[in-house]
């Protein structure tokens, strides 16, 4: 029960839901960036959601599997092909062995998900196979794939039929809006502190993804954002999604490997349901804000989640 890794890609990893329950330790959550695509992606190999997933980003990876095995390919399209054929998103496929996975051309996204039915063989590290590349645990030997490599399976007897796309799991267009949709964002702890010009530039204003943003932190840039004063903040704990402002005015926002605490000022959070939304934002893509209350955030993070337990009860995850 092997795949070899023929290509790595730019950036392939293991990631699950994530390591909680040490940032008080200073070990940052790590996990998938887009949980949506994820989840999917398990559920319809039969996995549960704490299944880590392969998460490819942009080149995909070239995998020759030594055994038959159930996959599915959710997130970005990344132009994956089994052997000759295109290989479709979102469905439950059957590999047999000795076939090819490639990914070819990006047409949209930037970050697609792999799971195998019975999931891979990894050893977990504080309660979660999820790689930290900069720390260098987790996942496949705490790095991302390599030319050469060998992923064990887990042995099965679970099969697979392919699922009518009507009976997808539908999340409502308020949850997961299309690409391009301006992100919802809340006030963040230090809103007040920031300017009023500065405070409407962020829905008014466009921003571009920076070159230099990675799993870590999106770095926006984009019109400066400045305090109305100078202001001195003791280091805080952080969250996924946290937007802070450095010195030079130009946002940040927190992703999946963000460090547990931060001192720069956040001048919002970016909603729940509309982290996936980013996370399948590349390099020099252009993107938008929207105010939202609390309220509204937390409504519609409570409404993704019913969905989520709905659609995994319906696929015997629960």
């Amino acid at each position: 029960m092997m795949i070899e890794v023929l290509k790595p890609g730019a950036l392939s990893s293991f990631q699950d839901l994530g390591r909680s329950g040490y940032q008080h330790q200073g070990i940052p959550v790590c996990g998938v960036m887009d949980e949506r695509a994820h989840r999917l992606a398990c559920m319809l190999v039969g996995n549960g959601a704490g299944e880590a997933t392969l998460e490819v980003t942009l080149i995909g990876p070239a995998l020759q599997f030594h055994c038959p095995a159930i996959i599915a390919v959710c997130g970005a399209d990344l132009g994956a092909t089994l052997g000759a054929r295109a290989l479709p998103l979102a469905r439950p496929v059957a590999v047999a062995a000795g076939e090819q996975l490639c990914f070819g051309k990006r047409v949209s996204g930037l970050r697609a998900y792999l799971a195998v039915a019975g999931g891979y063989a990894l050893q977990p590290v504080l309660g979660s196979t999820s790689t930290y590349l900069r720390g260098g645990f987790g996942g496949a030997q705490g790095r991302a794939l390599q030319k050469g490599d060998w992923i064990a399976l887990r042995q099965t007897q679970r099969t697979a039929t392919p699922a009518p796309r009507a009976r997808l799991p539908l999340f409502p267009g308020d949850i997961q809006r299309p690409p391009g949709a301006p992100l919802r964002i809340v006030p963040g702890r230090e809103w007040a502190a920031f300017a009023p010009r500065a405070r409407q530039a962020m829905s008014a204003q466009t921003f571009r993804v920076s070159p230099r943003s990675d799993r870590m932190g999106y770095r926006l840039e984009g019109p400066a954002l400045h305090l109305s004063q100078p202001l001195e903040l003791a280091s805080e704990a952080v969250s996924f999604g946290s937007i802070q402002v450095p010195p030079d005015g130009l946002p940040i926002v927190l992703m999946a490997d963000r460090q547990t605490t931060g001192g720069y000022p956040r001048i919002a959070n970016l909603a729940t349901v509309d982290l996936p939304l980013l996370a399948q934002t590349m390099a020099g893509e252009s993107l938008r804000f929207e105010w939202v209350t609390l309220g509204q955030a937390q409504r519609l993070a409570s409404a993704q989640s019913a969905v989520f337990n709905q659609m995994e009860a319906g696929h015997g995850q629960h």
